[in-house]
């Protein structure tokens, strides 16, 4: 069965193909017959409620500097494609969300990957804290005397913003630091919402653990372990990839969270673990996918397109 999928990310000009999980979903996807088509989100419009999007042909090629060839532009209506897959990276902003309210118009008609509706209602950071049992001592506010409250009962911490991604302006904070005043004012001045802070996690230096989840159930993993004197484990931060196996309480984890994501029509999702501790639930744009493949792990994109090719079945 040939699918009309069109990919709707950042340009595929400037992915780095050694560690992106799209082109490893687009791979997989152009090896199984389907048809591709690319956009940026900015090329989308809606016009008396139908969803269009000014869309390229696309080929791609696991070679790096050639990965990828266009067609002709084109103005389609989404809801003729088989397949939308959401892939453009954070910010979580505003243009983010309303590339949601554009995609919900669509789906399930067209299948959005992931449900666009729950794609905005689940920012990692907020989502995640659904299951608290699962997860270290967490805060989300701007409130200085919360936050000093906080700091007072664990010491250690970390700061993060709601909406980062990629380990972008992630702090830790000892319960001495002297640069806790000027954090706070910057963190104050630079972002409107609340933040995070959470309980500092001694054995993130053994590694912060990316599981991915395929319509809810464990699909594989890979240890993300810092480089020498960084806090953040992110591989764009450089972090070292390492393979790994699920523990007992990982596994845990997984099954508990894993209905919840299956309900929402979240099919792919990675979720991040220090320690035995849930610490993000990633819907908007999980990685992982080859570097799980490349440390002798499972090809993870294969069961996704498994899964996306089971929904669009005819009943």
């Amino acid at each position: 069965m040939a699918l009309k999928v069109a990919v709707q990310m950042d340009h595929i000009a400037n992915i780095n193909i050694a560690g992106d999980s799209t082109f490893a979903l687009m791979l997989e996807a152009q090896a199984r017959g389907h048809t591709l088509f690319h956009y940026t989100p900015d090329r989308m419009a809606m016009r008396d409620g139908a969803v269009f999007a000014t869309v390229e042909p696309l080929a791609v090629k696991d070679e790096a500097g050639a990965h990828f060839s266009l067609g002709e532009k084109r103005r389609v209506a989404l809801d003729e494609m088989d397949v939308v897959l959401m892939r453009q990276d954070p910010p979580f902003d505003m243009a983010y969300v309303t590339a949601t309210h554009l995609l919900e118009r669509i789906h399930p008609k067209t299948l959005v990957v992931n449900d666009p509706a729950h794609v905005r209602n689940a920012p990692e950071k907020i989502f995640v804290t659904e299951f608290p049992e699962l997860m270290p001592p967490t805060l989300i506010s701007r409130d200085l005397s919360e936050i000093k409250a906080f700091r007072a009962e664990f010491g250690d911490v970390v700061m993060k913003p709601l909406y980062g991604n990629g380990g972008a302006a992630v702090f830790r904070l000892t319960a001495d630091d002297l640069n806790f005043g000027s954090l706070y004012d910057l963190f104050a001045t630079t972002f409107r919402e609340p933040w995070v802070i959470q309980q500092f996690l001694p054995a993130v230096k053994h590694g912060d653990k990316r599981i991915i989840l395929v319509d809810g159930e464990a699909a594989g993993a890979v240890n993300r372990v810092p480089s020498e004197g960084d806090l953040r484990s992110n591989m764009v931060r450089g972090g070292a990839a390492r393979p790994t196996d699920l523990t007992d309480r990982e596994l845990e984890i997984c099954a508990r969270i894993g209905p919840s994501l299956k309900k929402m029509g979240l099919i792919f999702v990675g979720i991040d673990v220090i320690d035995g501790n849930l610490t993000e639930i990633n819907v908007t744009s999980p990685t992982g996918l080859r570097a799980i493949k490349r440390l002798g792990g499972p090809d993870i994109a294969a069961q996704i397109w498994d899964k996306i090719e089971e929904k669009r079945a005819p009943a």
